[in-house]
């Protein structure tokens, strides 16, 4: 099975002044299409570095994969890189010049002359045209191994590696494997008590167990990889049974599945209707419940001040909102750690916890919001 780097090319990523979401969406594709992604690399927009980076890379791996650096201004340095790594020159392809004038005339724009930087790309590569933008695209191969070079616009990169590149790894390197990965949420349950339970399962090689902690829930990804999408299933499928007779309730859903809905779920199943008030936490908790079905969240009030009563605010506002089910938390920072109050009210009873948060403090909001949808989902 072929290795692969990822390269994301752009000072404005190394600076932190944008969000790198194009390594994400090539981690994911090289994944599913069965290619191992050994690591990925921010650098600047500086050519001679990008060169060395390649350099590096192509010593570890099969596949080197740049997006960014591929307009047309002084510093969009890809192509100059490239050709310094594979030691060769950048050459002028007069069919790439055609297409960027023909997609320039089709947005009704008139090219400057350092558009035609984008015609040149190193000798000897593999040209792919842009479709649906004006920075072509190109492939390298050297010894078996390939750079392939992305634009950074999310959009082209997207479509170029759906319809151009995906074919060319699957036919070039004979790509039949398939890797999937299931995330299991869990909450109510720290990491190092779940690294407990499972612990020998975090050592396997094939399918693999990682944790992920978050703030009030830890994730159990599960990867496996096989020859077919039914047999990496089956083996996901044995891994998530046996986690689940190890963890049970802490597990509150898989993939896209949410805190909110699955409380959304339980109430639903009751015919409840829920209000909520909090104090301190910054319209954490209410920006939670807005994802619920209309009818199912009665309303949300933030206090201004911390109440002398918390569960007689907290039931006072669920009579006023005509809910069933009336919900409060309140945060109170109380020296090097803080105090977390919750009360929850049913028609079938009240609930009043207090719970020490000795976290981040940025974090506490989150944290609180986590453990009182993780309580409400459990009535």
């Amino acid at each position: 099975m072929p290795s692969a780097e990822i390269i994301s090319i752009g000072t404005e990523l190394l600076l932190g002044e944008i969000t790198d979401t194009n390594a994400r969406y090539l981690a994911r594709s090289l994944r599913d299409c069965g290619v191992d992604l050994y690591r990925k690399t921010t650098i600047g927009d500086n050519a001679r570095r990008i060169a060395q980076t390649i350099c590096e890379g192509l010593e570890r791996a099969d596949i080197i994969i740049t997006t960014g650096g591929l307009g047309p201004t002084v510093d969009d340095p890809t192509r100059e890189a490239v050709a310094l790594a594979l030691d060769v020159e950048l050459e002028y392809r007069p069919e790439l010049w055609e297409q960027i004038l023909r997609r320039f005339e089709r947005f009704g724009r008139t090219p400057s002359e350092n558009n035609k930087r984008q015609a040149y790309i190193p000798k000897g590569a593999l040209a792919v045209e842009n479709p649906v933008g004006t920075a072509p695209s190109f492939i390298c191969a050297a010894n078996g191994k390939v750079v392939i070079s992305l634009p950074g616009v999310p959009r082209e990169m997207q479509h170029l590696m759906e319809n151009a590149v995906i074919p060319y790894l699957r036919a070039n390197f004979k790509l039949t494997s398939v890797i999937t990965a299931r995330v299991l949420h869990t909450s109510g349950m720290g990491e190092s008590v779940i690294d407990e339970l499972i612990a020998d399962l975090e050592t396997l090689s094939n399918p693999t167990v990682g944790l992920a902690a978050h703030s009030g829930q830890v994730d159990v990804r599960i990867t496996a990889k096989a020859e077919s999408q039914i047999e990496v299933a089956r083996m996901i499928a044995e891994l998530e049974t046996n986690i689940r007779q190890r963890l049970g309730q802490a597990i509150y859903g898989a993939d896209a599945e949410t805190l909110e809905s699955c409380v959304a779920a339980a109430l639903s199943r009751r015919g409840w209707r829920l209000a909520a008030v909090e104090f301190g936490l910054g319209g954490e908790l209410l920006r939670r419940f807005v994802t619920f079905a209309a009818g199912q969240f009665a309303g949300g009030q933030i206090q201004a001040e911390a109440p002398a009563d918390r569960l007689q605010t907290t039931e006072a506002f669920r009579q006023s909102q005509g809910a069933e089910v009336g919900v409060g938390v309140f945060l109170f920072p109380a020296g090097e750690k803080t105090e977390i109050y919750i009360a929850i009210i049913t028609p079938e009873g009240q609930q009043e916890l207090a719970r020490p948060y000795g976290g981040p403090p940025g974090s506490a909001p989150a944290w609180a919001a986590n453990h009182t949808l993780d309580t409400l989902r459990k009535i």
